[in-house]
């Protein structure tokens, strides 16, 4: 089974148009995937949509958290979840059309070729951005070079929420001491999925800015980030996978 674990607070007005995508594209392209809806009790009633799409579709779940924790606590919840249920590759998506599902068959066709992780790359050739401001452009871009340098790692986008990774790494990286909540929790299972020796690769993709509802990004999560690279840089060595 193959898992796309999809983050939700206050996504109503997208969450249905990303799970038909998600659904056309897996039928077009033979691909036997799941859809974990992880939904922190958005106020919208995002939640209660999702119940009823789940009981639409069957090869979509939903799973409920008691309140809003970040991103970063979202996705441990599902990949725990996931995991549980024998999930051979789980993926992370957005669950505001950011990130289109027409690249699935690509992330899967990377794995098949022996990749352990696949990043969807915003920063590689045939890679992009649509609908930023030239600000946004300049903190993103200049996020991930900041990251690229404190860590040492050579993938140009360290911070896109669009990957797929094998059950094996999941299983290698210990979830327990992420306590990233933020766009951080991206860097982080990067850098220990790469200090755990697993083949990492990065996937060509065009990311296009929502257009509908607030993104999530906040000063905080943006220091939280700039922080968390230097408590990585000096912990404590990875045990090699």
């Amino acid at each position: 089974m193959n898992t796309i674990v999809l983050p939700t607070y206050n996504e109503r007005d997208n969450l249905q148009h990303a799970l038909e995508r998600i659904r056309e594209v897996a039928d077009g392209h033979d691909l036997q995937l799941h859809t974990l809806i992880v939904d922190d009790d958005s106020p919208d009633g995002t939640g209660e949509l999702a119940d009823r799409l789940a009981g639409q579709y069957p090869d979509v779940e939903v799973l409920h958290r008691a309140g809003k924790e970040g991103l970063g606590k979202a996705y441990l919840a599902g990949f725990r979840h996931a995991l549980a249920a024998g999930a051979d590759l789980l993926f992370e998506m957005d669950a505001d059309l950011s990130h289109d599902a027409s690249y699935l068959p690509h992330f899967v066709a990377l794995i098949d070729q022996g990749a352990d992780l696949v990043l969807g790359s915003r920063y590689v050739r045939g890679g992009g951005v649509e609908n930023w401001t030239l600000s946004r452009r300049f903190i993103s871009r200049g996020g991930c070079l900041y990251a690229q340098a404190v860590l040492g790692l050579p993938y140009h986008d360290l911070t896109g929420g669009f990957k797929c990774f094998r059950r094996r790494v999941l299983e290698a990286i210990d979830l327990d001491a992420i306590d990233t909540k933020g766009y951080g929790f991206q860097i982080e299972m990067t850098y220990r999925a790469h200090k755990l020796g697993f083949r990492v690769v990065e996937l060509p993709i065009i990311f296009v800015d929502r257009k509908v509802g607030e993104s999530k990004m906040s000063n905080d999560i943006f220091l939280e980030a700039l922080v968390n690279v230097w408590r990585l840089r000096f912990a404590r060595p990875a045990t090699p996978a």
